[in-house]
């Protein structure tokens, strides 16, 4: 797999999307979790999404319950807890995982594309992003403590 486009995952409501849908657009694809201590970044991820998306940004968010096992509700109710807690209108995908041998292949891409610090492949936590540019190549990834606020340059540059 040499870009983010060759792969496929399957949406919040159980269907089938090949990423090779947001070719040509500028990506941040964040693991999400619906009971951490972060996550309230759904509200700047919103709010940069209403911002950029009309430029060519779509973000995309994969719940995640590799972490304190924040993440244990159903496909169902993590898609009504993001709507009516916090607006989410960015595309929602099934529950992944990140991490381990049964990690989703998307991140296990993501992961070597743009190690973590000191060149660790890990995800650390929930809400870390991945800044995907419009051809579908790896551009930066960002801490789970990084306020989506602070990604607005790095999205700007690209689009």
């Amino acid at each position: 797999m040499t870009t983010v486009h060759d792969f496929s995952a399957d949406t919040i409501d159980g269907r089938a999307r090949a990423l090779s849908h947001y070719r040509g657009k500028v990506l941040l694809i964040v693991n999400t979790a619906s009971q951490c201590g972060l996550t309230p970044q759904y509200s700047g991820l919103e709010e940069l999404y209403r911002q950029y998306h009309d430029r060519g940004l779509e973000i995309l968010g994969f719940p995640c319950n590799q972490f304190g096992a924040q993440e244990p509700g159903s496909e169902g109710e993590i898609a009504k807890f993001c709507e009516t807690q916090f607006g989410v209108s960015f595309p929602m995908f099934a529950k992944v995982e990140v991490n381990g041998d049964t990690a989703h292949p998307l991140f296990k891409w993501l992961r070597k594309e743009a190690p973590g610090l000191l060149g660790s492949e890990a995800i650390k936590w929930n809400f870390t992003k991945f800044l995907v540019d419009r051809e579908g190549r790896v551009v930066e990834r960002f801490a789970p403590t990084t306020a989506p606020a602070d990604l607005a340059p790095a999205i700007e540059k690209l689009l």
